[in-house]
């Protein structure tokens, strides 16, 4: 049974995203004083009317933390040998300090392959084999952006995360996997389901905390998660032109609640 959802408070993902730009800001300008300008190169291919506004937005993000940034666009038939060729060319120059391929790419160009050819370094993302793989080390400076930034926001919540039960759905190289490790590291118990696992809802309602990123909108609902838990929902779905997580919003209410953007906690038992 559902419980009343005022007794929720909501927790301002925006916020947390301006303390840490303006932390960003602060060292971005240490090193401009100091003569290196922070500078992002974002590498397109092709058509890019899917990743402009993601483009955009980075652009902003980054020039409001005092960190240059520079758009690339290349034709459709750049061959994968001429972009690797591109981004060691930026892997080489000292005026660039990140690199960022957008996607999707076009389909005669592996990204694994252009991911490969990013120096860990330069990696933003966090989507080189070496920056996902330094995680097991518990080594955070460039590991996947979106794990990390689910377990960033996961230690703003009321919850000692040492010793947490921890249910995570969903288990891709880029977000499920690292955040079980980042988890782990910071000394959580974790499960981890995925489309193999016989009851999801098993796991997740022993769970202290649920994350879920998988791009099936309304997988997760409140029957799945027990009085008090958190759902962090990373999930990003586009239904009946609106933008929506893996959970169902209003049967998921009882926990706390994360959309993007909006976050909500309960704050009594």
């Amino acid at each position: 049974m559902l419980r009343d959802v005022t007794r929720a408070a909501m927790i301002d993902g925006k916020a947390i995203a301006a303390r840490l730009r303006a932390e960003a800001a602060n060292d971005a300008a240490k090193l401009a004083e100091e003569g290196w300008q922070p500078r992002l190169v974002s590498v397109s291919v092709g058509d890019t009317a899917a990743a402009e506004l993601y483009v955009r937005n980075q652009q902003k993000s980054a020039e409001s933390a005092g960190v240059a940034f520079e758009a690339r666009s290349y034709p459709h038939e750049t061959s994968p040998e001429q972009l690797v060729g591109i981004l060691q060319g930026l892997n080489a120059d000292p005026r660039v300090h990140g690199i960022i391929i957008q996607c999707p790419l076009p389909a005669h160009i592996p990204v694994k392959a252009l991911q490969k050819a990013v120096h860990p370094l330069k990696d933003v993302e966090g989507m080189h084999p070496a920056s996902i793989g330094n995680i097991v080390y518990n080594d955070l400076a460039l590991g996947p952006c979106t794990a990390v930034a689910a377990v960033e926001i996961m230690k703003t919540l009321p919850l000692k995360i040492e010793g947490l039960d921890v249910t995570i759905i969903g288990h891709s190289e880029i977000v499920g996997k690292p955040i079980a490790f980042l988890l782990m590291g910071l000394g959580a118990t974790v499960t981890v389901c995925h489309h193999m696992t016989r009851s999801v809802a098993m796991h997740s309602r022993a769970a202290d905390a649920v994350f879920v990123a998988v791009g099936k909108p309304g997988l997760v609902t409140g029957e799945m998660i027990k009085p008090g838990a958190a759902l962090i929902d990373i999930g990003i779905n586009r239904v009946d032109g609106k933008t929506v997580g893996d959970a169902n919003a209003e049967r998921a209410l009882p926990a706390v609640f994360c959309e993007h953007e909006q976050w909500m906690t309960e704050v009594g038992s």
